[in-house]
């Protein structure tokens, strides 16, 4: 089974000042159009391909998949998304979370998942 890799948009986004602020669905919307390349060679931790969903969450609810990544829209917090994709994986499935955000990756953890920062994505896809 695929290592699940869950990354957190809005986090990631807003790590890098770039005026995403002014279009957050068309910044999640490039985020995620960057991510089919992490799906396919994977992380320097996770090696590929990895199953990805990408968490959306307020202006960016609704921004749709594409091949390779899965966009799941928050109905309300993100980070309560991602702690419930967590909590629903396989038991034993490798699942690793894309945040700098500190409770989030507290709640995560506990849960069993594992953690990475936003610049874990740096390299792979060029811009981020």
């Amino acid at each position: 089974m695929e290592p699940l890799l869950i990354v957190d948009a809005a986090n990631v986004i807003g790590s890098v000042p770039d005026g995403w602020w002014r279009d957050r669905r068309g910044a999640v919307e490039r985020l995620r159009d960057r991510l089919p390349q992490v799906a396919a060679a994977g992380l320097a931790t996770h090696p590929g391909p990895l199953d990805v969903v990408l968490v959306a969450e307020g202006a960016a609810r609704g921004v749709g998949s594409i091949p390779a990544v899965r966009v799941s829209s928050a109905p309300g917090s993100g980070d309560d998304r991602i702690v419930e994709l967590v909590a629903e994986a396989d038991a034993g499935r490798d699942v690793v979370v894309v945040t700098a955000d500190r409770e989030l990756r507290r709640r995560v953890e506990a849960l069993g998942a594992g953690c990475v920062g936003p610049r874990a994505l740096q390299n792979l896809s060029g811009d981020l």
